[in-house]
């Protein structure tokens, strides 16, 4: 389930980042309006997860969702 809520909030990101716009005060605050409602989205993921699943592990939601945010990071590397 970690994994999944972190491509969740990348996935948010991107539908909001690519929308068409040249100029470069609307691409920055796209940026950071995206940003911002990924970390919402994330930690409503999380709490949601926390409170509908009493019974599942947080150490491993939370190291689900290290090891794809890790991913995502490496990969972005080697590109």
């Amino acid at each position: 389930m970690g994994g999944a809520i972190a491509v969740l909030g990348s996935l948010v990101y991107a539908l909001i980042v690519t929308r068409a716009n040249s100029d470069p005060k609307a691409i920055f605050r796209r940026h950071f309006r995206a940003e911002m409602v990924k970390l919402f989205i994330t930690a409503v993921l999380f709490i949601a997860v926390l409170v509908l699943f009493p019974s599942a592990a947080s150490v491993w939601l939370i190291l689900g969702f290290a090891v794809t945010t890790l991913a995502y990071w490496f990969s972005l590397l080697a590109v």
